[in-house]
């Protein structure tokens, strides 16, 4: 039973370098197993370029129909987990069928690539990149080696940023504006603004302002959406009087956020939302909602 086991273990070590893996910045990546490893970090249009070895077991060769590597960006749906949609495959052949007896190195070039979308971990979907070699076996199945990396795209200042002015009010009740300075916001950026009362006959306990993620995956009958509160910043405690102006202050920076992804691949959606929340003596809550946009600004070193 030991060496039935043992005919079936891989006969060689294969490992992915890249070129550049010891100066490119190394970020981190939480992995499906929930572990969080540290990985190259490229966007798009690079060249991705390296090495792949294979080393034989002491004592082994290894017989093989081909060995080719491919760059592979990936969709994966938590409840469809284990099915992946690929929206990136490129393949390089490394080598013809034969025999492998000693370690052997192939260099790997992918030029200019294309890599649209950024990488995801969502609560119901991931977006992976990855490199994966197969050494094609027919009899013992075929040996396989993955390396993930993460892309991630950089946005230019937007030339049109509207600030965001809006009134919301109960009738004969409450009514108040809110305007914050614009509506699209880079990851590091500071939400500048003012909420000012007209009008207030009921009791204001206390105002927070949430930054909310929206995440909505599948389509028709299968839309999952998900939404997180990533952000809860009290703008107010106790009662306002009419007239007063409540500034608003809040960084971006210490929050996990990701740019805005609309409709990937017609799989999924990713947008934020500032909520104003307003709670009276009676605990019951009011609340206005509205979108921004986030994105990614290239970072100055």
């Amino acid at each position: 039973m030991n060496y039935l086991l043992g005919a079936f273990k891989p006969s060689c070590n294969v490992s992915i370098a890249f070129s550049d893996g010891k100066t490119r910045k190394q970020v981190p990546l939480k992995k499906g197993n929930g572990q969080t490893v540290l990985v190259p970090l490229f966007q798009s249009q690079e060249n991705i370029t390296g090495k792949v070895t294979i080393d034989p077991l002491q004592g082994k060769k290894v017989d093989h129909n081909g060995v080719k590597i491919e760059l592979l960006g990936q969709i994966e749906m938590y409840f469809d987990r284990g099915n992946f949609y690929d929206f990136t495959s490129l393949v390089r052949e490394l080598d013809v069928p034969g025999e492998i007896y000693e370690r052997k190195t192939y260099p790997f070039e992918f030029s200019t690539v294309e890599m649209p979308y950024e990488t995801y971990n969502g609560v119901n979907v991931r977006l992976r990149y990855v490199l994966k070699v197969t050494i094609s076996r027919g009899y013992a199945g075929s040996i396989v080696e993955y390396q993930d990396f993460v892309v991630r795209n950089y946005s230019p200042l937007p030339s049109i940023n509207n600030a965001i002015k809006m009134e919301v009010g109960i009738e004969d009740c409450l009514h108040i504006e809110f305007e914050y300075n614009k509506s699209k916001y880079h990851l590091k950026d500071v939400i500048i603004g003012k909420i000012y009362f007209l009008l207030v006959r009921i009791k204001i306990k206390n105002m927070d302002l949430e930054i909310r993620r929206r995440e909505s995956t599948g389509s028709g009958a299968n839309t999952h959406v998900e939404t997180e509160t990533l952000a809860k910043y009290e703008l107010m405690d106790g009662a306002p009087v009419r007239g007063e102006s409540i500034p608003v202050r809040l960084f971006l920076s210490p929050y996990e956020l990701t740019p805005t992804h609309r409709n990937i691949n017609n799989k999924f959606s990713v947008k934020y939302y500032l909520n104003l929340v307003l709670v009276d003596e009676e605990d019951r809550r009011y609340f206005k909602q509205q979108e921004i946009t986030i994105y990614r600004l290239q970072e100055t070193t």
